[in-house]
């Protein structure tokens, strides 16, 4: 498995966030809590990309789930050392494979099921989770796991397909939403095809959907240059089916 060389690009999105840094279970993380009533068994868990959650953009998306009444919830599970957000700048040739070796699932999982046991002991029955890119490496691997039990990913990083589609499709209960794109070297055409064989048309029962936005590029969901209208649509358009998505089955 390897990244490209869109999991290291787009822009820092504009915005002040709301949100405040907790320690959960021994974990940094950042949690955005509705500003109205919403339900205190519940939380959405957002698994940031390779940036982690001191990204802007991820902290203002968190921001976005909670004005729809979701306690959202960023682990840091990567320890505190996500990719630095100059590696955005243009020209930047930072080496992903590098940081990589320091950040397998050994080193990062623990502290995602830490933070879910905190919380379960704080009294939340229901996990709902969103992710991104190298997040949603772990949306399959938690709801692979029944630890979620609502699952939205958008552009994927890091499946091995089609066996992580098989595994889903074997043990997961957690109604899955892929949001996919046209320009997609981590889930690219053939492997989009691939998740509507396997656990479309009612295969999976306990529901799957994949939305599709065309023009744009992996990360667009969280990275993306909101400049260019087809890519703004896609932002947008992705965290809408997330958040009906969520609203749905959570």
């Amino acid at each position: 498995m390897s990244f490209c060389k869109d999991c290291v690009s787009g822009v820092t999105h504009e915005g002040t966030p709301q949100g405040k840094w907790e320690t959960i279970g021994g974990v940094n993380s950042y949690v955005a809590t509705p500003t109205v009533d919403y339900p205190k068994d519940k939380v959405v868990l957002f698994l940031a990309d390779v940036f982690g959650p001191q990204l802007p953009n991820a902290q203002l998306l968190a921001d976005d789930f909670a004005r729809n009444g979701f306690r959202t919830v960023i682990p840091d599970y990567l320890n505190g050392d996500p990719i630095p957000p100059d590696a955005l700048n243009p020209g930047n040739n930072y080496d992903i494979g590098k940081w990589f070796v320091n950040h397998g699932a050994d080193k990062t999982r623990p502290n995602l099921d830490k933070v879910v046991a905190a919380l379960k002991e704080e009294g939340v029955v229901a996990f709902g989770a969103t992710g991104y890119c190298f997040g949603g490496r772990y949306i399959f691997d938690l709801a692979i796991d029944n630890v979620i039990q609502v699952a939205a990913t958008s552009h994927p990083s890091l499946l091995q397909v089609p066996a992580d589609l098989e595994k889903y499709l074997a043990n997961s209960q957690a109604p899955l939403l892929i949001n996919s794109c046209t320009i997609d070297q981590q889930f690219p055409p053939d492997s989009q095809a691939k998740a509507d064989d396997i656990l479309g048309n009612g295969k999976f029962a306990p529901g799957y959907r994949r939305e599709y936005f065309d023009g744009c590029t992996h990360g667009f969901a969280v990275r993306g240059d909101l400049s260019d209208p087809k890519v703004k649509a896609g932002k947008e358009g992705a965290f809408k089916s997330s958040v009906e998505w969520l609203l749905k089955y959570l």
